[in-house]
């Protein structure tokens, strides 16, 4: 078996230190507010459901 590193995935530097895990009863737990991780996701990442809509400010 070979030895995996463990070491953390590259992310934007806006979101440095986030933890994302799931507990027992599958609830997602964050180190980040989720409001701070709504906003970065709004600016950041475009909605594919939403792209091709005419009344998309």
């Amino acid at each position: 078996m070979k030895n995996k590193k463990s070491s953390k995935p590259k992310v934007n530097p806006a979101l440095e230190g986030l933890e994302m895990n799931i507990n027992s009863f599958g609830e997602i737990k964050s180190s980040m507010n989720i409001d701070k991780l709504n906003e970065f996701l709004n600016e950041n990442v475009e909605d594919k459901k939403l792209k091709d809509r005419e009344d998309k400010n």
